[in-house]
Protein backbone atom coordinates (compact mmCIF):
# COMPACT_ATOMS: atom_id res chain seq x y z
CA UNK A 1 0.00 0.00 0.00
CA UNK A 2 1.64 3.38 -1.43
CA UNK A 3 2.47 5.57 1.84
CA UNK A 4 0.32 9.06 1.62
CA UNK A 5 3.22 11.68 -0.16
CA UNK A 6 0.73 14.32 -0.65
CA UNK A 7 0.30 17.43 1.41
CA UNK A 8 -2.99 18.03 2.11
CA UNK A 9 -2.33 20.34 4.83
CA UNK A 10 -4.68 22.96 2.51
CA UNK A 11 -7.87 21.16 3.66
CA UNK A 12 -7.71 22.32 7.42
CA UNK A 13 -7.75 25.78 6.24
CA UNK A 14 -11.35 25.03 5.80
CA UNK A 15 -11.85 24.32 9.59
CA UNK A 16 -14.71 21.77 8.48
CA UNK A 17 -16.78 20.66 10.96
CA UNK A 18 -16.34 16.74 10.33
CA UNK A 19 -12.84 15.70 8.71
CA UNK A 20 -12.12 14.71 5.32
CA UNK A 21 -11.93 10.93 4.90
CA UNK A 22 -9.60 8.86 2.52
CA UNK A 23 -10.16 5.75 0.99
CA UNK A 24 -8.87 2.90 -0.55
CA UNK A 25 -9.69 -0.34 -2.26
CA UNK A 26 -7.00 -3.10 -1.86
CA UNK A 27 -6.59 -6.42 -2.41
CA UNK A 28 -4.19 -7.03 0.34
CA UNK A 29 -4.47 -6.84 3.88
CA UNK A 30 -3.37 -3.17 4.72
CA UNK A 31 -0.40 -2.88 7.45
CA UNK A 32 -0.35 -1.31 10.65
CA UNK A 33 -4.11 -0.40 10.79
CA UNK A 34 -6.77 -2.25 12.87
CA UNK A 35 -9.88 -4.24 11.38
CA UNK A 36 -13.58 -3.15 12.02
CA UNK A 37 -15.00 -4.63 14.85
CA UNK A 38 -18.45 -4.20 14.11
CA UNK A 39 -20.44 -4.35 11.33
CA UNK A 40 -21.99 -1.26 9.46
CA UNK A 41 -23.09 -0.42 6.08
CA UNK A 42 -20.82 0.99 3.24
CA UNK A 43 -22.40 4.25 4.01
CA UNK A 44 -21.75 4.41 7.56
CA UNK A 45 -18.11 3.58 7.48
CA UNK A 46 -17.59 6.68 6.21
CA UNK A 47 -18.92 8.13 9.38
CA UNK A 48 -17.48 6.02 11.68
CA UNK A 49 -13.89 6.77 10.06
CA UNK A 50 -14.16 10.60 10.94
CA UNK A 51 -15.21 9.91 14.45
CA UNK A 52 -12.51 6.81 15.08
CA UNK A 53 -9.01 5.55 14.46
CA UNK A 54 -8.57 4.08 11.04
CA UNK A 55 -9.75 0.46 10.08
CA UNK A 56 -10.57 -1.59 7.40
CA UNK A 57 -13.55 -3.38 6.53
CA UNK A 58 -13.80 -7.04 5.31
CA UNK A 59 -16.48 -8.94 3.19
CA UNK A 60 -18.12 -9.72 6.40
CA UNK A 61 -17.61 -6.40 8.07
CA UNK A 62 -20.65 -5.10 5.76
CA UNK A 63 -24.43 -5.19 7.62
CA UNK A 64 -25.66 -4.09 3.84
CA UNK A 65 -25.68 -6.24 1.17
CA UNK A 66 -24.70 -3.40 -1.19
CA UNK A 67 -21.66 -2.91 -0.07
CA UNK A 68 -19.95 -6.46 -1.26
CA UNK A 69 -22.23 -6.05 -3.95
CA UNK A 70 -20.72 -3.07 -5.66
CA UNK A 71 -17.49 -3.68 -4.68
CA UNK A 72 -17.00 -7.08 -6.64
CA UNK A 73 -17.15 -9.36 -2.72
CA UNK A 74 -20.33 -10.51 -4.03
CA UNK A 75 -21.88 -12.09 -7.15
CA UNK A 76 -25.82 -11.07 -8.35
CA UNK A 77 -28.03 -11.47 -6.21
CA UNK A 78 -31.41 -11.58 -8.02
CA UNK A 79 -33.53 -10.32 -4.99
CA UNK A 80 -32.09 -7.12 -5.00
CA UNK A 81 -31.54 -7.00 -8.88
CA UNK A 82 -35.14 -7.75 -9.86
CA UNK A 83 -36.25 -4.61 -8.54
CA UNK A 84 -38.49 -6.10 -6.21
CA UNK A 85 -37.58 -4.91 -3.01
CA UNK A 86 -37.70 -1.18 -4.05
CA UNK A 87 -41.76 -1.18 -4.45
CA UNK A 88 -41.64 -2.49 -1.01
CA UNK A 89 -39.72 -0.22 0.46
CA UNK A 90 -41.90 2.90 -1.64
CA UNK A 91 -38.57 3.89 -2.93
CA UNK A 92 -40.10 3.04 -6.57
CA UNK A 93 -43.29 2.19 -8.21
CA UNK A 94 -42.46 -0.84 -9.75
CA UNK A 95 -39.80 -3.63 -10.25
CA UNK A 96 -38.96 -2.22 -13.52
CA UNK A 97 -38.02 1.19 -12.17
CA UNK A 98 -35.86 0.15 -9.87
CA UNK A 99 -34.05 -2.66 -12.00
CA UNK A 100 -32.72 -0.03 -13.98
CA UNK A 101 -30.85 1.19 -10.86
CA UNK A 102 -28.68 -1.98 -11.42
CA UNK A 103 -27.74 -1.23 -14.60
CA UNK A 104 -26.33 2.40 -13.95
CA UNK A 105 -24.38 1.61 -10.77
CA UNK A 106 -21.03 1.52 -10.84
CA UNK A 107 -19.61 -2.01 -9.56
CA UNK A 108 -16.17 -3.20 -9.06
CA UNK A 109 -14.81 -6.54 -10.77
CA UNK A 110 -15.46 -9.64 -9.14
CA UNK A 111 -13.55 -10.30 -6.51
CA UNK A 112 -10.67 -7.32 -7.11
CA UNK A 113 -10.83 -6.14 -3.82
CA UNK A 114 -10.77 -8.01 -0.25
CA UNK A 115 -9.92 -5.11 2.21
CA UNK A 116 -11.34 -1.24 2.26
CA UNK A 117 -8.91 0.85 4.15
CA UNK A 118 -10.88 4.21 5.49
CA UNK A 119 -8.84 6.98 7.69
CA UNK A 120 -9.80 10.40 8.63
CA UNK A 121 -7.11 13.38 7.12
CA UNK A 122 -5.56 13.87 10.25
CA UNK A 123 -4.37 10.12 10.14
CA UNK A 124 -3.93 9.32 7.27
CA UNK A 125 -0.96 7.36 6.38
CA UNK A 126 -1.79 5.66 3.01
CA UNK A 127 -2.47 7.44 -0.83
CA UNK A 128 -6.70 7.55 -1.60
CA UNK A 129 -7.73 6.40 -3.94
CA UNK A 130 -11.33 8.46 -3.33
CA UNK A 131 -10.59 11.76 -0.39
CA UNK A 132 -14.13 12.35 0.74
CA UNK A 133 -15.08 15.73 2.34
CA UNK A 134 -18.08 17.00 4.01
CA UNK A 135 -18.68 20.56 3.29
CA UNK A 136 -21.59 23.66 3.74
CA UNK A 137 -22.14 24.95 0.34
CA UNK A 138 -19.57 28.13 1.21
CA UNK A 139 -16.77 25.49 1.71
CA UNK A 140 -18.11 23.18 -1.24
CA UNK A 141 -17.93 26.31 -4.01
CA UNK A 142 -14.19 27.24 -3.25
CA UNK A 143 -13.66 23.26 -3.65
CA UNK A 144 -15.50 23.00 -6.97
CA UNK A 145 -14.00 26.16 -8.10
CA UNK A 146 -10.58 25.04 -7.33
CA UNK A 147 -11.54 21.08 -9.69
CA UNK A 148 -12.22 23.44 -12.41
CA UNK A 149 -9.96 26.91 -11.88
CA UNK A 150 -7.01 25.78 -14.62
CA UNK A 151 -9.15 22.94 -16.50
CA UNK A 152 -12.29 24.16 -17.22
CA UNK A 153 -13.69 20.78 -16.22
CA UNK A 154 -17.57 20.08 -15.33
CA UNK A 155 -18.08 19.02 -12.34
CA UNK A 156 -20.56 16.46 -11.56
CA UNK A 157 -23.35 15.76 -8.89
CA UNK A 158 -24.57 11.87 -10.28
CA UNK A 159 -27.11 9.49 -8.07
CA UNK A 160 -29.53 7.01 -7.65
CA UNK A 161 -32.77 7.01 -5.34
CA UNK A 162 -31.20 4.09 -3.51
CA UNK A 163 -27.22 2.35 -3.28
CA UNK A 164 -26.26 5.87 -2.46
CA UNK A 165 -22.73 4.51 -1.95
CA UNK A 166 -21.86 3.47 -5.05
CA UNK A 167 -21.90 7.10 -5.65
CA UNK A 168 -20.19 8.14 -2.90
CA UNK A 169 -17.16 5.68 -3.62
CA UNK A 170 -16.97 4.08 -6.79
CA UNK A 171 -18.12 6.76 -8.90
CA UNK A 172 -15.24 9.11 -8.47
CA UNK A 173 -13.12 5.92 -8.66
CA UNK A 174 -13.79 4.41 -11.51
CA UNK A 175 -14.41 7.32 -14.07
CA UNK A 176 -11.98 10.13 -12.62
CA UNK A 177 -14.73 12.65 -11.88
CA UNK A 178 -15.43 14.56 -8.56
CA UNK A 179 -18.55 13.50 -7.74
CA UNK A 180 -21.09 15.32 -5.85
CA UNK A 181 -24.19 14.44 -3.28
CA UNK A 182 -26.38 16.18 -0.70
CA UNK A 183 -27.05 14.40 2.64
CA UNK A 184 -30.92 13.58 2.69
CA UNK A 185 -31.62 12.59 -0.88
CA UNK A 186 -30.26 8.82 -0.34
CA UNK A 187 -32.52 6.23 1.15
CA UNK A 188 -30.50 3.96 2.82
CA UNK A 189 -28.39 7.08 4.01
CA UNK A 190 -31.30 8.49 5.23
CA UNK A 191 -33.01 5.41 6.73
CA UNK A 192 -30.12 5.02 8.92
CA UNK A 193 -29.69 8.89 9.85
CA UNK A 194 -25.91 8.72 8.35
CA UNK A 195 -25.83 12.82 8.31
CA UNK A 196 -28.41 15.36 9.17
CA UNK A 197 -29.87 16.71 5.88
CA UNK A 198 -28.21 19.48 3.85
CA UNK A 199 -24.42 18.66 3.90
CA UNK A 200 -22.32 18.30 0.50
CA UNK A 201 -20.27 15.45 0.11
CA UNK A 202 -17.76 16.18 -2.36
CA UNK A 203 -15.68 12.73 -3.43
CA UNK A 204 -12.60 13.61 -5.03
CA UNK A 205 -10.57 11.22 -7.09
CA UNK A 206 -6.99 10.17 -6.40
CA UNK A 207 -5.63 11.52 -9.77
CA UNK A 208 -7.79 14.85 -9.51
CA UNK A 209 -6.49 15.64 -6.00
CA UNK A 210 -3.39 17.06 -6.29
CA UNK A 211 -4.89 19.35 -9.03
CA UNK A 212 -7.29 20.54 -6.47
CA UNK A 213 -4.78 21.24 -4.05
CA UNK A 214 -2.33 23.40 -5.99
CA UNK A 215 -5.24 25.23 -7.36
CA UNK A 216 -6.40 25.78 -3.69
CA UNK A 217 -2.87 27.16 -3.03
CA UNK A 218 -3.05 29.57 -6.08
CA UNK A 219 -6.36 31.03 -6.36
CA UNK A 220 -8.30 33.06 -4.16
CA UNK A 221 -10.20 31.98 -2.03
CA UNK A 222 -12.87 34.45 -1.03
CA UNK A 223 -13.94 36.67 -4.26
CA UNK A 224 -15.26 40.26 -3.35
CA UNK A 225 -18.07 39.88 -5.12
CA UNK A 226 -19.69 37.28 -3.14
CA UNK A 227 -19.69 40.28 -0.26
CA UNK A 228 -20.31 43.50 -1.90
CA UNK A 229 -24.10 42.79 -2.98
CA UNK A 230 -25.32 43.06 -6.38
CA UNK A 231 -24.87 46.64 -7.38
CA UNK A 232 -21.22 46.37 -6.98
CA UNK A 233 -21.01 43.37 -8.89
CA UNK A 234 -22.71 44.45 -11.73
CA UNK A 235 -21.15 47.52 -11.50
CA UNK A 236 -17.72 45.85 -11.87
CA UNK A 237 -18.63 43.75 -14.66
CA UNK A 238 -19.87 46.97 -16.79
CA UNK A 239 -16.22 47.81 -16.30
CA UNK A 240 -14.65 45.08 -16.91
CA UNK A 241 -16.22 44.34 -20.36
CA UNK A 242 -15.88 48.02 -21.35
CA UNK A 243 -12.18 47.67 -20.40
CA UNK A 244 -11.73 44.54 -22.74
CA UNK A 245 -13.50 46.38 -25.11
CA UNK A 246 -11.33 49.64 -25.24
CA UNK A 247 -8.67 47.14 -25.23
CA UNK A 248 -9.92 45.51 -28.61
Amino acid sequence: MKKQHLDLSIFEKFNFERKPVGVKFLMSRPDGIEQLEEKLALCEMFKEAQESSPFYAVKDSFECKAGPLILGMEGNDPVFESGQIGPMLGAYEDARANRRVYQQIPVLSSNSVNYVAFAGMDELSFEPDVFIVTASPGQAEIILRAASYRSGEMWHGKGTTVIGCAWLYLQPYVSGELNIMITGLYHGMKARNVFPEGLLLISIPFDLLPEIVNNLYRMEWYLPQFSQGKEAHIERMKNIVQELKDEN
